[in-house]
């Protein structure tokens, strides 16, 4: 294993990343090559420098989280699972086949995938619950990245996340966006329109660092600057290109989605510099810190209800959030602005710090929730 410090290093990784996703595809002879090609650099400087990562303990409350929310880009996670040396180059190649775990997108049968993410737009309202749960639940000081592809900013979940990110103050939350211009059938809504997806985010209260996304030092400044942000989250808007690396199908439409053939990908592997071998030292977290101690628990007492009465489903509802909060500190409850009707007001005023108001971000508060299960 190596230990990368500097920034030809990291490049370096970065062609190795981008080489694997197409060898692995090419292998398949499906996937998306040049979604993985696009985001490269991001992820060498993130693997190599910023992730906090003992990926021999998967289940470490430590370690940060890594949400692939453009799932596409499986490729490229893969090529970093073999990069970390958590996977062999077999098993890399053995991409999209029967009886693979690794599947077209990212599913939690690996041990390093906390989400699963093949539906665009639900991977950072998931890890809105795991910062949650970082940071108001576990009280521990992992950070949660997520790498966002610019199609899915046009979904609604997507901009649910970012306003509850920003009212919770989720500090340990830092979405990177691959701003790559080209979607499935040609450019995204914005294109390079770099400007407006700022604009966006810090409307909505986050803090903003647009940067080159194929711009090592320019990465390395920007990842250093987020995980230094106090009280906001952070959105780093990286433009790349897609399919970069290899001219052949570097930003060309019709290419998402698609693998290179056998033939073509030689000539790429050969423009990229060869295949590459880096297995890459990943930091550790400095500690391996515990979740918050509970609250003691008590015997289990439901309500009950004399036979015969009548009794609302959502009065009875609330009574037992109650009871079960009083016996498991482990349950949290999340309302979407209707606590009130459903009586999960009465849980949030017995354990206000195991309670989430959503608001009527109900996409949201079902992602959270999914989130904070799975912390």
């Amino acid at each position: 294993m190596a230990t990368l410090t500097q920034p030809h290093e990291w490049h370096e990784l970065a062609q190795q990343l981008r080489a694997d996703s197409i060898r692995a595809t090419t292998a398949a002879g499906s996937g998306h090559p040049t979604s993985s090609m696009s985001a490269a650099d991001l992820m060498a400087v993130l693997l190599a420098k910023y992730l906090r990562y003992d990926f021999s303990d998967p289940d470490s409350p430590s370690n940060d989280r890594f949400v692939l929310s453009k799932g596409h880009a499986a490729p490229l996670l893969y090529a970093m699972y073999r990069a970390a040396g958590a996977i062999s180059d077999e098993e890399l190649m053995s991409l999209r086949k029967f009886g693979s775990r690794l599947e077209g997108h990212p599913v939690p049968v690996l041990p390093w995938v906390d989400v699963a993410t093949g539906s665009l737009g639900q991977g950072l309202p998931v890890a809105v619950g795991l910062a949650l749960a970082g940071e108001y639940l576990d009280k521990l000081p992992y950070h949660v990245w997520v790498l966002l592809g610019d199609s899915e900013m046009a979904e609604g979940s997507v901009w649910e996340a970012f306003e509850l990110a920003a009212h919770y103050s989720l500090d340990n939350l830092i979405a990177i966006v691959d701003v790559n211009r080209l979607g499935q059938r040609g450019q995204t809504m914005l294109g390079w329109k770099t400007s407006c997806y700022c604009d966006r985010a810090k409307a909505f209260g986050w803090k903003v660092i647009e940067i080159d996304g194929h711009n090592i030092e320019e990465i390395d400044r920007a990842y250093g600057e987020a995980v230094s942000v106090i009280d906001h989250p952070t959105l780093i808007v990286a433009r790349t290109v897609k399919g970069k690396g290899v001219a052949s199908v570097e930003d060309i439409n019709g290419w998402h989605g698609k693998a290179l053939k056998p033939d073509q990908a030689k000539g790429a592997l050969a423009e990229l510099g060869g295949e590459r071998n880096i297995i890459v030292e990943v930091n550790k977290p400095e500690e391996r810190a515990q979740p918050a101690p509970t609250a003691q628990a008590e015997p289990l007492q439901l309500p009950t209800y004399q036979e015969g009465s009548q009794v609302a489903t959502r009065r009875a509802y609330g009574d037992a959030l109650k009871a079960l909060g009083a016996a498991r500190p482990d349950v949290v409850a999340l309302d979407a602005e209707v606590s009130n009707s459903t009586y999960a007001e009465d849980f949030a005023k017995e354990y206000p710090e195991r309670y989430f108001e959503m608001y009527i971000a109900e996409q949201q508060m079902v992602a959270a929730a999914v989130g904070q299960a799975g912390s």
